[in-house]
């Protein structure tokens, strides 16, 4: 699934580097999904992942980085919420060599098992349906959500599209 190049909505929220902004954003993010009809599943999912990548912000970035953004494309079928910041960026982790024999890998952890830092992406990825991140030392950080949405039966921008 993805968002078509021209989203039928598209908004930008940008914060500064305060706790304070992870609740306004779900607020603001959350009231204008729902103001636009998407359903309350939908909803809560890419408010969870969305949290979690701004926390993310405010945890990694760096204490130079004064702020982040939050841009949503939302389309007919889906919603795509990117969180970019400025900040120190990460190095992409160094290839392993693939194992000689495919029963020496080992299957991925459960998020429970997982150290407390770095589950973060495994969360967002348990609620959207698909989750990339691009990172560069000195270019910052740029985490991209996409989930298939539904729409309630009288939201507002289904009728609008309907009329045109």
């Amino acid at each position: 699934m993805r968002v078509k190049p021209d989203p039928d909505v598209k908004f930008c929220l940008v914060f500064q580097c305060e706790t304070i902004s992870v609740p306004v954003m779900r607020r603001v993010l959350g009231d204008t999904l729902r103001g636009l009809g998407v359903d309350e599943e939908s909803v809560y999912d890419i408010l969870l992942a969305a949290t979690e990548a701004c926390t993310n912000v405010l945890t990694h970035a760096g204490r130079h980085v004064r702020g982040y953004a939050v841009v949503t494309s939302l389309g007919a079928v889906g919603c795509q919420v990117e969180v970019a910041d400025e900040g120190i960026g990460v190095a992409p982790a160094p290839q392993e060599p693939p194992a000689q024999e495919p029963e020496a890998q080992e299957p991925e952890a459960p998020v429970a098992q997982l150290p407390e830092s770095g589950r973060g992406l495994a969360i967002m990825g348990a609620f959207v349906d698909h989750v990339t991140l691009d990172s560069r030392p000195g270019h910052g950080t740029v985490v991209t959500m996409r989930k298939h949405i539904t729409w309630s039966s009288d939201a507002p921008l289904r009728q609008f599209r309907a009329a045109s």
